[in-house]
């Protein structure tokens, strides 16, 4: 059983525990939170951390989740209808006819499943292979159901590293997507576009390079690659839209998405990778 309780004053984690589940032993209640098995904000805590009014702290059943991460992954966010994790670049968001087992996916299914007890797991969104950043799942379909209904109201925030210098300094792309015969994605009119708008705005000017701020009103495939080609100012590193380089300078910083369960507006964030941030220091020389 899981049990979630709200922060209303300000104290240490065992003592809030100790008030709020009465009945339990101090014992218990030291060893859940020594075996990572109690979260506050949906990240995991393993010692007395204090806490602060309006703190979500979730206390689960040993066993339901190990300690360490899963492979290579990084996790975010974890509830009973979600997990969020940061994904790698490089690495799939799902299968493909050619991958099917190291993905994403196929990493934090394994990671929750237990012996003769497999986890089931789904896809909220996808994030484009060499996109690093916050990747979300649901544990259960109709989870997965609630939040792409309302998937028009959820925030998605990246950073872009562009080549150039995009003027006017912020603005909007708003032109459709459609995707040719070798599955590249274009912009412009046609029978199979789809309306796609994209926001932007200037971070920082590095050199030749310029760090941007981007969030997705709609969530096309590659539809951040593509319209900043459009503009003129491809990602760098982008082989397909632009220029080849050892990394994409994209990365997926930010996720806000309303939980199925409650409604409540839950924020998931990432800083970028040490790969990211060598592409921006290289940037500025």
């Amino acid at each position: 059983m899981t049990e979630r309780l709200q922060v209303d004053r300000p104290e240490r984690l065992i003592a809030f525990l100790r008030r709020q589940l009465p009945d339990w032993k101090r014992k218990t209640l030291e060893q859940r939170v020594q075996s990572g098995c109690v979260s506050v904000n949906g990240r995991p805590v393993t010692r007395n951390d204090p806490l602060a009014v309006g703190d979500e702290v979730l206390v689960g059943d040993p066993g339901l989740s190990p300690r360490d991460p899963p492979r290579g992954l990084e996790v975010l966010y974890e509830d009973e209808d979600l997990i969020a994790v940061h994904k790698p670049a490089g690495l799939l968001s799902v299968s493909t006819e050619i991958e099917k087992e190291r993905t994403a996916l196929a990493l934090v299914r394994e990671w929750l499943s237990r012996p003769r007890r497999p986890a089931g797991l789904w896809p909220v969104h996808r994030l484009d292979r060499e996109t690093s950043g916050v990747l979300l799942f649901s544990k259960s379909r109709e989870a997965q159901a609630t939040v792409q209904e309302r998937w028009a109201e959820a925030r998605k925030l990246y950073l872009a590293l562009v080549e150039g210098r995009p003027l006017p300094a912020q603005g909007v792309v708003d032109r459709p997507l459609f995707e040719d015969a070798s599955l590249t994605v274009r912009v412009g009119e046609h029978p199979d576009a789809r309306p796609a708008r994209t926001r932007y705005s200037t971070l920082r000017e590095l050199g030749r390079a310029t760090l941007l701020e981007v969030e997705l009103d709609t969530g096309r495939r590659h539809q951040i690659r593509a319209h900043l080609a459009w503009l003129g100012h491809p990602v760098l590193g982008d082989g397909r839209y632009g220029t080849k380089g050892p990394t994409l300078g994209l990365h997926a910083r930010r996720l806000e998405v309303l939980h199925p369960r409650h409604g409540g507006r839950i924020c998931i964030e990432t800083p970028p990778p040490g790969a990211f941030e060598a592409l921006v220091r290289a940037s500025t020389r």
